[in-house]
This record gives structure tokens, C-alpha cells and sequence, in this order.
């Protein structure tokens, strides 16, 4: 049984990186329930835009799903370019046993990322075993699990309580 790795970030309070781990046989049923959470017209959650209400709502829902994330706290580094290789540095090398990788696009970093990622795949012997992605969130909607988490983790407070259960690790890097 394989693993899917979805990730995100927000840059709020230093950069945070969340990663959502779903086990292969559970994707299509969290593909339903996050599925589900989109309004009518609307493309994607985007967690940032949504009103106090519905992020409760959505967190409650996630929270059932059979998910398990970890945080990478790279809030120490001043240079966003460097936090970000830092976690994702960190994110490979424990995806050792995931099959799929999904990190949500940002054209601005698309080059510096693959660069980074195939390099630490060659490093970690990883390469041709771990396949990653850049999508857009309204490509997969899995991508707004971890934009809920770190979101939320940033917050911190009532926001961050909702999803610790779901945190099963947290990197300060």
C-alpha cells in the first residue's frame, strides 16, 4: 500500500510547510469528502478566503478523514528561498516510502523546486522511485488539506487546536 504526499504552505508568522499524508486506498474516499466541501461555483478551497463558519466546517470534516500531517517549521530562516529549501529538503527525505508527491504550483518557484527535489532524489536514492507533481489546487483537491493545516497552525489559538490531531509531527527546521 502506497502513499500520497500533499503538500502547501503559507508564509504567515515564517514559512510553514504542511504536509498531508493519505494512504493510496484511502485517496478516492478523501477525493469525495474534500470534493463534497466546494461550493457551487467555486473552483477550489482556499482556505484564507473562506469565512470563520466555514473553515470550522471544513476542518471538521477533514478532521475524520484518515490523514496524518507533518509541519515544517522553517520560520527561523529569514530568506523565504532558503526556508523553502529547507523543508523541502527535509520533506524528501522522509518520503522515502510514498509513491506520489503533490506539491500545490506556483510558477515563481516551479524551476528552483525541481532543481532542488531531483537533486535530494538523486541524493536520497530516491529518483525514479518517488514521482512528484506541481498542480494547481483546483487540479486536486486533496491540496486543501494541508492549505487548511498550515493555515491553521499559523494561526494558532482555537485555529491550530482543531488541527493538532491531525499533526503527527512538527520539524522546526
Amino acid at each position: 500500500m502506497g502513499l500520497h504526499i500533499f503538500v502547501d504552505e503559507t508564509k504567515e508568522r515564517g514559512l510553514k510547510l504542511a504536509a498531508a499524508v493519505v494512504e493510496s486506498d484511502d485517496v478516492a474516499g478523501a477525493r469525495q469528502t474534500v470534493g463534497r466541501l466546494t461550493l457551487p461555483g467555486q473552483r477550489r478551497i482556499h482556505f484564507c478566503k473562506e469565512r470563520d463558519e466555514r473553515r470550522r466546517s471544513i476542518l471538521t470534516a477533514i478532521r475524520r478523514l484518515p490523514v496524518a500531517v507533518t509541519i515544517y517549521d522553517a520560520a527561523a530562516f529569514r530568506c523565504h528561498k532558503q526556508a523553502r529549501a529547507a523543508c523541502l529538503r527535509s520533506l524528501v527525505a522522509d518520503a522515502a516510502k510514498a509513491e506520489r508527491l503533490v506539491l500545490e504550483l506556483d510558477e515563481s518557484r516551479l524551476k528552483a523546486d525541481r532543481e532542488l527535489l531531483n537533486l535530494q532524489l538523486r541524493r536520497t536514492g530516491l529518483a525514479g522511485q518517488l514521482r512528484y507533481h506541481h498542480l494547481r489546487a483546483k487540479d486536486d483537491c486533496l491540496l486543501a488539506i494541508p492549505d487548511a493545516v498550515a493555515w491553521s497552525w499559523a494561526k494558532g489559538g482555537e485555529w491550530r487546536s482543531m488541527v493538532h490531531p491531525m499533526v503527527r509531527d512538527v520539524q522546526r527546521l
